[in-house]
């Protein structure tokens, strides 16, 4: 393929489209989570915020529906045909995971050749060993809660008493992934990400992907509420990467949102951050009008995840797909003859299914550009075939 223009990659993290044909192995056998959004849209079950059925007029023409039915033998309500010379796929994951880490490295090309350590269901979640090692590097009296838990439902619950004795907040998920949020003003900021910095060096050699330190702010009469400055301490990817060699071949990688964080900065050359999904969308679209032929650009959106998926908000989730849906619609006509954009994503995380947590699932990938791959349906593909088509389209 001959290398004209740029590939623009965008994660919507978490928009997954059942089928996975081992998700039982991991409790998720029947999740899907557009499909599911989408029969909830329809059956007037998901109001808040916006109505009727689901609304994805420019996803759908680029596959989305027809990707979800490729995927999981289904067809979801209000997502319509796609377009003629529209193409699309469905991706299954090779590695065994279903965080974030795992996939944006498998879509990069890199599966997990070592499963991550993950923590035991029980409390406390943490070996006493390694928290009284954070314990003396923060100075800290102790720790709240060393737990299972989702990240509104521990600040509910913990977060007035980490207001009273100033102990941080440390919990788990399925992923392989230790969280410690903190007051932003009255722990600190900069002593949050010190005692995450001293996490990763005890955590990290046990094979944890990724401390993440989660600011927060307000008080226990109206509430707690995140901050824009999430920090994620991910292990390096331990091998090479599309982003790698392309950086190696003088091309530069920008990442969009927290993909400078999963990759550990390996292979990004650039890092472009903003306090929510919105801002980094303009971001995104800044890129479009900026970088360079032969550039990659690689964006994560994290909101769907972060703030619908594991809060298992139906409506919320189905209000931001039809966000992007729209924004999407300004980016289409702003590339350029040769760009080529993706549109994936990393796992699921149904907001109908039972518990707080991923989802596996396979994933939709949606092209669009002048240059396509195919026409039509591209089968089921690994996850690792977005590097190789990224890494044809930039060198040839």
């Amino acid at each position: 393929m001959s290398v004209n223009g740029r590939v623009f990659l965008c994660v919507l993290d978490s928009v997954g489209i059942g089928g996975a044909p081992d998700a039982e192995r991991f409790g998720d056998a029947g999740s899907n989570t557009v499909l599911h959004i989408a029969e909830a849209c329809a059956a007037g079950r998901a109001e808040e915020g916006r109505s009727g059925p689901l609304h994805l007029p420019n996803l759908s023409a680029l596959g989305l529906g027809a990707a979800l039915e490729l995927a999981c033998g289904q067809s979801a309500p209000g997502l319509t045909e796609p377009e003629a010379g529209a193409s699309w796929a469905a991706l299954q994951e090779e590695s065994a995971g279903k965080d974030t880490q795992t996939g944006h490295w498998e879509l990069a090309g890199l599966p997990l050749s070592k499963d991550w350590h993950y923590f035991p269901h029980e409390v406390p979640a943490f070996p006493e060993e390694a928290m009284a090692r954070l314990r003396e590097a923060g100075g800290l009296e102790r720790t709240l809660f060393n737990a299972h838990g989702s990240g509104s439902d521990v600040l509910e619950r913990f977060g007035a008493e980490h207001m009273e004795t100033g102990a941080p907040i440390v919990y788990t998920s399925a992923d392989s992934v230790v969280q410690i949020a903190a007051h932003e003003e009255t722990f600190g900021l900069e002593r949050l990400l010190q005692l995450c910095e001293a996490a990763a060096e005890i955590f990290h050699p046990m094979n944890v992907g990724r401390i993440i330190a989660r600011p927060f702010v307000g008080d226990a009469k109206s509430g707690f509420t995140r901050t824009a400055n999430r920090r994620d301490l991910a292990i390096a990817p331990p091998g090479e990467t599309v982003c790698d060699r392309l950086v190696a071949a003088g091309r530069t990688v920008h990442g969009v949102g927290k993909i400078g964080d999963i990759f550990a900065g390996k292979g990004i050359s650039r890092v472009l951050k903003g306090p929510n999904d919105d801002a980094l969308f303009d971001r995104l679209l800044e890129t479009v009008e900026t970088v360079a032929d032969g550039d990659l650009v690689f964006a994560n959106f994290v909101e769907f995840d972060s703030l619908y998926g594991h809060r298992r908000d139906v409506a919320g989730y189905a209000r931001t797909l039809e966000w992007f849906d729209r924004r999407l619609a300004e980016l289409l006509p702003k590339l350029r003859p040769g760009d080529l954009l993706m549109l994936t994503a990393d796992h699921g995380n149904d907001p109908t299914w039972t518990g707080t947590d991923h989802t596996r699932e396979r994933v939709p990938l949606l092209l669009a550009g002048n240059t396509l791959p195919w026409a039509g349906s591209g089968g089921v593909l690994p996850f690792k075939r977005v590097a190789s088509m990224v890494e044809d389209h930039l060198l040839g």
